[in-house]
């Protein structure tokens, strides 16, 4: 075991030099790791290589930290001179062991700025570096400076900008290509460690700024997060995810005063008027589809695992995030007008007939019948009992619209809790589903009647 100064800086110079042949020897190397060993054993090298994975032994980390940390710093403070390789393999062993080092990553800032490194290679530590330390900060603050980069190169293609009708154009294979890769490290990041908040937000921005309004790219994610969803029930930042996706994909599929007001008249020719509808027709009925599968994949999972407050909490959610859309869009469609009155004339006849009739389920003034059923028991699940109608939408398109389609609604809801109840024996599972009940009955309850009652004024 190394004692003096000197023999310190030869330990240290050599595991370095065999970190930075390893990474070049390997290309595909996808994990790094510390392997327990208190003492040297024989003269050999402390770093090992099995396969695709590169351990060091930790008996010679309490060398190497503190004289690399020293060199690094002392380069800083201008009284050491580096050139750039050794600064490449010395930042390169300090950050797969320590990421939260700040002043490495900010070393390798410069060397991307001065053309020195490729912007994929650091990608590339980091990667390694967040399998040892999936919650790094400094690692996840980092990544998205050099993805910043990439998007602010020259040669770099520009992210894809929302067409004239609202849908997004494809991604370019070199995009493509970086997000997939993204996802694929944010999803083994967030494996690794449990509710990883850091690994979830970082996931959230490359989507906000890498794919914003791409409707396929939000619609992919949220597929492919319902088998990991499944597998971790427990794990509240994965439904948080899930949450922010179904919220992007609502937005864009069907914004409240650009797609789901009534058309004006006048303003468009006849296949023109057609055509429009036909979209407006096919957003809304994805926006349906997008509601029931999650409460349905909800439900399932809720059964299947009982007893999962953060399953409950993703419910209530979902449920307040259809009710807000559908109190929106009810308030949009009764408030765009054109310039010939056009539009008031459409809704007045919807107003009264919500008002003179109880049974009436146009549109969103099924708030009074949802609140009407929520006080009578109710007599098992009743999922895709109650369909809602579709405000401005032809008769006969409504048909369409709600063909295998079950939109969320209070009385449903209220069979679903009662239906937990009586088949489950799980006590948490029960205190959570009365929970849910007592929360249906005092905030969506009284906001819908309010809603309804606003309408009818």
């Amino acid at each position: 075991m190394a004692e003096s100064e000197e023999e310190v800086d030869v330990l240290v110079q050599r595991v370095v030099k065999d970190i930075t042949n390893a990474l070049k020897r390997n290309p595909n190397i996808d994990e790094v790791g510390v392997i327990p060993c208190p003492e040297a054993r024989c003269n050999r090298s402390p770093i090992v290589l099995v396969e695709n994975k590169l351990g060091v032994e930790s008996w010679c980390i309490k060398f190497l930290l503190p004289c690399v940390h020293n060199k690094l710093l002392l380069y800083r403070q201008r009284h050491n001179w580096l050139d750039r390789e050794a600064l490449l393999d010395l930042t390169g062993t300090l950050l797969l062991l320590n990421p939260d080092f700040t002043t490495a990553w900010n070393v390798r800032k410069e060397l991307i700025q001065c053309g020195v490194l490729s912007p994929e290679k650091d990608l590339y530590l980091g990667q390694l570096a967040l399998t040892r330390s999936p919650k790094s900060p400094e690692t996840w603050i980092h990544r998205r400076w050099v993805l910043q980069h990439i998007l602010h190169q020259p040669s770099a293609p520009p992210p894809p900008q929302p067409t004239a009708a609202g849908w997004s154009q494809e991604l370019s294979p070199h995009l493509s290509q970086v997000l997939h890769q993204e996802m694929k490290v944010c999803a083994d990041a967030a494996g690794r460690y449990p509710s990883n908040y850091n690994a979830w937000s970082h996931r959230i921005w490359v989507l906000q700024h890498m794919a914003k309004g791409n409707v396929k790219v939000f619609h992919d994610e949220l597929s492919s997060m319902s088998r990991w969803v499944s597998k971790h029930v427990s794990d509240h930042s994965g439904f948080h995810y899930r949450q922010f996706l179904l919220q992007e994909l609502i937005t864009e599929l069907c914004p409240t005063q650009q797609h789901c007001g009534p058309l004006t008249n006048g303003e468009l020719s006849g296949a023109e008027a057609t055509v429009e509808e036909e979209e407006r027709q096919l957003r809304l009925f994805s926006v349906f589809q997008l509601f029931h599968q999650e409460m349905a994949l909800c439900s399932d999972l809720i059964q299947s695992f009982p007893g999962h407050e953060t399953l409950w909490s993703h419910r209530r959610h979902v449920f307040y995030l259809w009710h807000q859309w559908r109190t929106e869009r009810h308030c949009s469609s009764r408030g765009d007008t054109d310039g010939d009155g056009a539009a008031l004339q459409d809704a007045r006849p919807a107003r009264e007939r919500n008002c003179s009739s109880s049974r009436d389920m146009d549109g969103d003034g099924a708030a009074l019948q949802d609140a009407r059923l929520a006080r009578e028991p109710v007599k098992g699940p009743r999922w895709g009992v109650e369909l809602m109608e579709v405000d401005g939408v032809d008769p006969q398109d409504s048909k369409r619209l709600k063909r295998g389609v079950a939109p969320p609604s209070l009385p449903s809801e209220h069979g679903f809790v009662s239906g937990v109840l009586r088949s489950c024996c799980c006590h948490q599972q029960r205190r959570f589903a009365t929970a849910y009940r007592k929360w249906l009955d005092t905030v969506v309850h009284p906001t819908s009647a309010l809603a309804q009652h606003s309408s009818c004024l």
